[in-house]
């Protein structure tokens, strides 16, 4: 069974302060490196989303800027791509 990251201070950071900021960082950390989920399943690539989302907010500067032109680019094309198939179909049958 997993262990979370509170019960990884029972185990391996026995001795850290589990209210700690920075200790609370490195056992989420180590918690996130001992996940083993599949990447080729819709829960795998939700996580992976999820796992991006969470970074994206943490990241300051040029990295939170790249983050934010990486979405907008998806979303442009996803909007773009529906468009141009709503022109289509309108195209076919109008």
């Amino acid at each position: 069974m997993p262990q979370g990251p509170r019960e990884l201070f029972d185990d391996e950071l026995l001795g850290l302060d589990p209210e700690d900021p920075e200790a609370v960082a490195f056992a989420e950390h180590l918690h996130r490196m001992r996940e083993a989920r599949p990447t080729y399943t819709v829960e795998g690539q939700l996580g992976g989303v999820a796992r991006f989302a969470d970074s994206a907010n943490r990241a300051t500067g040029h990295r939170r800027m790249t983050a934010v032109l990486l979405v907008g680019l998806i979303l442009f094309g996803v909007v773009f791509t529906v468009l141009r198939a709503i022109a289509e179909m309108l195209a076919v049958f109008g």
